[in-house]
């Protein structure tokens, strides 16, 4: 491969890297400073999927300007972080809210419909 070639992959993958690191530096940022646990749920999930994830794919990719592969385990790695967070989120969420938390001091969930629990009566269709 020509050097050109060569810098431009690493720039870009610098980039990625830079990038992953606001994400996970917002995302830390968050969780110290939003008021209610619902809301703290939020900004590490994203941290954890994007800036770690992010993270990971530049190391895997890292050889490949220099003519090495792909590091399989590190990708391997990587589908699974986003492929779990946001559903380990997902349950942390539900415990929340079936410990019983007042429902007056949920967020809106923007959708025009409550938070969904286990425990809430509904209607007969």
């Amino acid at each position: 491969m020509t050097q050109t070639f060569e810098l431009a992959v690493e720039l870009f993958l610098a980039a990625i890297l830079v990038g992953g690191g606001i994400f996970a530096l917002v995302g830390s940022y968050g969780l110290l400073r939003l008021p209610e646990p619902m809301q703290r749920l939020h900004a590490p999930t994203k941290a954890t999927t994007i800036g770690v994830g992010a993270a990971l794919l530049v190391s895997a990719l890292d050889m490949l300007p220099q003519g090495g592969g792909i590091s399989w385990q590190e990708l391997l790695i990587t589908i699974f972080l986003l492929l779990t967070a946001p559903i380990t989120a997902l349950f942390l969420a539900k415990t929340l809210l079936l410990r019983h938390e007042d429902p007056a001091t949920l967020p809106e969930t923007g959708t025009g419909h409550p938070w969904a629990t286990l425990g809430e009566e509904r209607p007969d269709p």
